[in-house]
């Protein structure tokens, strides 16, 4: 899983990402302190490999993993090249979703490069140079299809599909709200191809702080106003402190956990993140164990065993038999596979089994 993380300057991108990678991308109080995108991969927390790591005794445990791109501050014009323009739009071309850090919080210190905050302004700010880059890339488009939609009946449909899609854009909306008014699978199919910006998934982090952070936002304007929006557009949002993720990044696990229980909150901004992310992209985890090692694999969910067992390696899905299923919690209580399955609580699944969400799984194959 890829995440691009995007918003105007000196909203606390820059700041996130630090505290999600400890990466040390510079963080500074001016706009395009990112010159480059700074990448950084992190594991994804999973309490049921640490505990079936331990319970196995592997020499490995391998958790499921999020890359993280951070990409410079977009501005006005910035589909038109103004700031540091479209070599950051293309950045985000590559991403799964997209993370949009929105300016939730007052500071003085800290300038707007919009001079006053005002979250929803900077959501359509940052949106609207999506939409211009999209049609840039339609307009490419529409000039190639156009050469043969007079004599190929194919073509001819794709041009129609492609100014509805322009005429939607035109009107400020993102490709991904396209598929409310219903789409063909051809219509479906081109628009993949395509791979515009706004098509892509949003999670809204809205940034707040110290003192919003126990209560979620639940008194924060902003905060409120993001959330309807993300509603209206079905995107994630969640709520974040910037500032208290680097503080966190720096402590170690007993720590973290103290430092948290006395700020009031449940659960660190990258455990926001990875559910707001998974539930957005349809993403859960399946999980393999034993003496070698224990892993955590990502798939879509509705995903059946063979394809499951395919993200292993090619041949477990070429060679399919079945797979050996068992739930996580009754591993754990039970202290074993062997002792799950004289209990009978060990699936032997087939090819239609659709795997869940903390399934245990070996797989038997033959090629």
């Amino acid at each position: 899983m890829k995440l691009g993380i995007v918003g105007l300057p000196n909203v606390g991108k820059s700041t996130l990402f630090n505290a999600l990678t400890k990466a040390g991308a510079e963080a500074a109080n001016y706009p395009f302190c990112t010159i480059d995108p700074n990448v950084g991969v992190v594991a994804v927390p999973d309490e049921r490999i640490r505990l079936l790591g331990e319970m196995y005794h592997s020499k490995k445990v391998t958790p499921a993993v999020i890359e993280f791109v951070d990409i410079a501050g977009l501005v006005k014009g910035a589909s038109k090249g103004e700031g540091l323009g479209n070599q950051f739009l293309a950045n985000i071309r590559e991403v799964d979703a997209i993370v949009h850090v929105v300016r939730c919080f007052e500071d003085e210190n800290v300038i707007h490069v919009d001079g006053s905050v005002d979250p929803l302004r900077d959501i359509e700010t940052i949106n609207l140079e999506l939409v211009f880059a999209d049609l840039e890339v339609l307009e490419r488009r529409i000039s190639k299809v156009a050469r043969t939609a007079k004599m190929d009946k194919e073509a001819g449909k794709e041009m129609e599909f492609l100014k509805r899609v322009r005429e939607h854009l035109e009107g400020g909306k993102p490709a991904s709200l396209l598929a409310a008014d219903g789409l063909t699978e051809d219509e479906e199919k081109w628009l993949q191809t395509y791979n515009l910006l706004t098509d892509k998934p949003v999670i809204y982090a809205a940034n707040v702080a110290e003192d919003d952070l126990a209560n979620d936002g639940a008194d924060n304007e902003g905060v409120q106003k993001v959330r309807e929006y993300a509603a209206e557009t079905n995107s994630g949002v969640f709520v974040i402190c910037a500032s208290i993720e680097s503080e966190i990044a720096e402590l170690d696990d007993d720590e973290k956990a103290m430092f948290l229980e006395d700020l009031g909150v449940s659960e660190a901004g990258l455990d926001k993140l990875v559910k707001a992310s998974y539930t957005t992209l349809g993403l859960m985890s399946f999980l393999t164990a034993g003496e070698d090692e224990t892993r955590a694999w990502t798939i879509k969910i509705g995903t059946k065993a063979p394809q499951a067992a395919g993200k292993i390696h090619s041949d477990f899905e070429r060679g399919f038999i079945k797979a050996e299923v068992v739930n996580y919690k009754t591993l754990l209580e039970l202290g074993s596979l062997s002792a799950a399955r004289e209990k009978g609580l060990v699936g032997m699944e087939g090819k239609d089994y659709v795997v869940k969400d903390g399934d245990v799984i070996l797989f038997r194959f033959n090629v």
